[in-house]
């Protein structure tokens, strides 16, 4: 009995490691990058934040937060949560739909309530200069809201109090990201539909105070590479993404271990059921040109449903993808 044990345990062992491995060779990264499972298990995460200790934590789709290794429930019950960050006090936060929780000591209260959502909601969340910045997606796809939080980027203090409108005219500002060496924001934007298949582009944007992107009347054209429609005053893009991609996820990276061509590039993860179709859903690179729009390239393909993106204390990207419940990690070759 005991033998029989031991072989149904060694057993489960290696199907679990073919699991991994399959799970990995899904995945096509460029010559010179390997990519592995570095956690598998989560139930359609959303969202990726480095927390306490250096552990990794994710937002999951039916309300869980999770330390992601070894695994751990550490808050339940927020609705459709996309977006979470660390503060350097221990506080929690947690962007879900009409409200930014603040979960610290064992209890949580809403710092911003009552926010509109709909078609989209509220987004990624992080901490830049003292204050929260997160995502506030529009409720319908192309029509003016009746809320002015509504289609902008949102920042509150920490301890709640001094909301305020940061950009505004962006349909669905999905992922947020810092970069450290510059202290610039950016996100990616999922643009509006009902104008074909091939336009427009989802865009991702710098984000600064006052900056408006046009949202309904104007908007970035894949064709073109330019804004089209009632465009005065709008701020364009940096890149043009493929049309109806669902721009997600965003990094930008500044890591040591990738070639020295890819710091400062940003990378995002791309879904959409169009995209899907033509290239399959992807991790794409953009590399920033001053004065022109971004170079973009596919990096990495063959998930399910990227949908979060984070680099790692060593320097490689992970990628959390919805579909599969797994997070990979990808990095250069002879790096750990």
């Amino acid at each position: 009995m005991r033998r029989s044990s031991c072989l149904l345990a060694l057993l489960v062992l290696l199907a679990a490691g073919d699991a991994a491995r399959g799970a990995a060779d899904a995945v096509r990264v460029p010559v010179g990058f390997r990519v592995e499972v570095y956690a598998r298990g989560l139930v359609r995460p959303t969202a990726l934040a480095w927390g306490p200790g250096g552990s990794l934590y994710a937002t999951q789709e039916g309300g869980a937060v999770v330390r992601v290794k070894p695994r751990k429930v550490i808050a339940s019950g927020f609705a459709s949560p996309l977006g979470l960050v660390w503060a350097d006090d221990g506080a929690l936060f947690v962007s879900a739909r009409g409200t930014l929780w603040r979960v610290a000591g064992g209890s949580r209260r809403a710092l911003v309530r009552n926010l509109p959502y709909g078609r989209h909601q509220q987004d990624n969340v992080i901490l830049h200069g003292g204050r929260l910045y997160f995502g506030s997606g529009s409720t319908c796809d192309a029509c003016r809201g009746k809320s002015r939080y509504s289609a902008t980027v949102l920042s509150v203090k920490p301890g709640g109090g001094g909301l305020r409108i940061v950009a505004q005219e962006l349909r669905n500002p999905f992922g947020l990201a810092v970069d450290p060496a510059t202290g610039k924001l950016y996100a990616t934007i999922n643009e509006r539909d009902e104008l074909g298949q091939g336009e427009p582009a989802d865009t991702v944007v710098e984000v600064r105070d006052g900056r408006r992107f046009g949202w309904p009347a104007c908007w970035p054209s894949y064709k073109r590479k330019r804004l089209v429609g009632s465009c005065r005053g709008v701020t364009p893009p940096l890149a043009y993404l493929e049309p109806h991609s669902s721009a997600d996820g965003l990094a930008v990276y500044r890591g040591e271990s990738f070639p020295a061509a890819y710091r400062g590039n940003l990378f995002v993860a791309e879904w959409g059921e169009y995209l899907a179709r033509r290239h399959g859903r992807k991790l794409t690179r953009v590399v920033l040109r001053p004065g022109r729009p971004a170079a973009v390239s596919t990096f990495a393909t063959g998930f399910d449903h990227p949908i979060a993106v984070t680099v790692d204390q060593r320097g490689a990207l992970l990628v959390a993808d919805y579909g599969r419940g797994v997070v990979y990690r990808i990095q250069a070759r002879g790096k750990r």
